[in-house]
């Protein structure tokens, strides 16, 4: 650490005036978020910015992401995508760790050294027809980036180009995760199992969103996304003539007492404040309107916030199946997880790094473009990180109406607001380059 930093900082303890402890406390966090960078002759704020919405970088930025979208790869294809990173990272002199998980890229910038804080952007996209007509839709039939991690990935190597620059004011360590997927929920447990935590402290993430104006930021303490489940159930009888019901075991019943039995767990037995879901969404069974079928599957969903109520209910959930179809003398096989659709729990934000994000975040937008989001059933495999250590998922607005950003996710109209994407780049750098620096003074 420079001594003239060290300076500026003790000065700024001995100009603080008298309170409280807990205000004490505060001021003491807060006046480390945006400190003056003696060696750029600027604050944090302004430098950070500065880079972020040059004419120069908001283009580079924007020119990345539309060569992403042009070629849309789904999960564990991305090799496009993430030579695409690659090559950027090296335009910068940024090392890099390839290939993690399959397709998924990792980097680093710093000192190499302890404290380490990770920003983590997904790449992959999803299996959908693009019906924007406009100069970079996708050219891959069938797929589209739809959920915007085409954005994530550009605003990332944003972050990128800034903290290079900051490189040597860096307190620390900070680790890049280009993770590939998502869509899947399976993209976080295997890079996790390739080990890009290893000594990390915390993670920050940042999700595009039209539920809120265009360079709103919006997230909230504790549980904010839903975990999401899936079951399949193959329940077996006995097949036979539908005119001599006797002489079969009909497993079309067990599957119909399930159903509604299902829909009891969410009516009667959850805490309603938990607003847990669960969905019958499949049924498949039988080929003739006179022909009781050998067996029925069945397949759906389930949804909830409280981790406990989530792994409580795949349980009940199982428990209910199998003894509706012993009732009606049926077995049954019941998945919870199937590989097609592998559970991804809640994503609960760790307070301390939540209000660090908050922070941060009414620096680079201003408090009036600060927002505590409400809870949403949608998912993030982020969840997967925030199981092993403390951090935050964020969302960035981008809808304007009048410019007709306000089709959902997941849709084949949907599309991505660029000019909030330079503002992307900023909460990434800023959140790390300021973590770094609060656990050196922690310390």
């Amino acid at each position: 650490m420079h001594l003239s930093l060290k300076i500026l900082i003790v000065l700024s303890f001995l100009l603080l005036p008298p309170s409280s402890s807990s205000s004490q406390t505060l001021n003491h966090q807060s006046s480390f978020l945006n400190p003056f960078l003696q060696h750029k002759n600027c604050s944090l704020k302004d430098y950070i910015l500065s880079i972020a919405n040059h004419v120069d970088t908001a283009d580079w930025i924007k020119n990345i992401r539309r060569e992403i979208h042009e070629y849309p790869e789904l999960a564990f294809e991305e090799i496009r995508t993430s030579s695409v990173i690659r090559r950027e990272l090296e335009k910068m002199s940024i090392g890099y760790r390839w290939p993690v998980a399959k397709t998924g890229v990792v980097a680093v910038i710093g000192s190499g050294l302890p404290p380490f804080v990770a920003l983590r952007a997904d790449m992959d996209a999803l299996p959908l027809q693009e019906l924007v007509e406009w100069e970079h839709k996708s050219k891959i039939d069938g797929k589209m980036h739809a959920c915007g991690h085409d954005a994530h990935v550009a605003m990332l190597l944003g972050a990128a180009k800034i903290l290079k620059q900051l490189e040597s004011e860096l307190q620390g360590t900070v680790v890049l995760i280009f993770q590939p997927a998502e869509e899947r929920g399976e993209g976080a447990k295997e890079m996790i199992k390739e080990g890009v935590l290893e000594n990390v402290e915390a993670i920050f993430g940042l999700h595009l969103v039209l539920s809120s104006d265009s360079g709103v930021v919006a997230t909230k303490p504790g549980e904010f996304l839903a975990g999401c489940g899936c079951f399949k159930a193959v329940i077996h009888g006995k097949g036979g003539d539908a005119a001599i019901p006797q002489d079969s075991v009909n497993p079309i019943l067990a599957v119909s007492a399930s159903i509604i039995s299902l829909q009891h767990i969410v009516s009667r037995e959850a805490d309603p404040l938990d607003t847990p879901v669960v969905s019958v969404a499949i049924v498949e069974g039988g080929s003739e309107l006179n022909v009781i079928p050998d067996s029925v599957s069945m397949a759906g969903t389930y949804r909830a916030f409280s981790k406990k109520t989530f792994y409580a209910l795949g349980e009940r959930i199982k428990e209910v199946i199998k003894a509706q179809a012993s009732v009606y003398g049926c077995s049954s096989v019941v998945d919870l997880e199937g590989n097609d659709y592998p559970s991804v729990p809640p994503t609960v934000n760790d307070k301390r790094i939540y209000e660090h994000a908050v922070q941060v975040s009414s620096m680079i937008v201003g408090e009036h473009n600060i927002e505590l989001s409400p809870p949403f059933m949608g998912s993030e495999d982020l969840a997967f990180y925030l199981e092993k250590i403390p951090g935050t998922l964020a969302f960035l607005g981008m809808r304007n109406v009048k410019a007709g950003f306000v089709h959902s996710p997941h849709s084949p109209y949907y599309t991505v607001n660029e000019q909030v994407l330079p503002t992307g780049s900023a909460l990434h750098a800023a959140f790390a380059y300021t973590y770094l620096l609060n656990q050196l003074l922690a310390n």
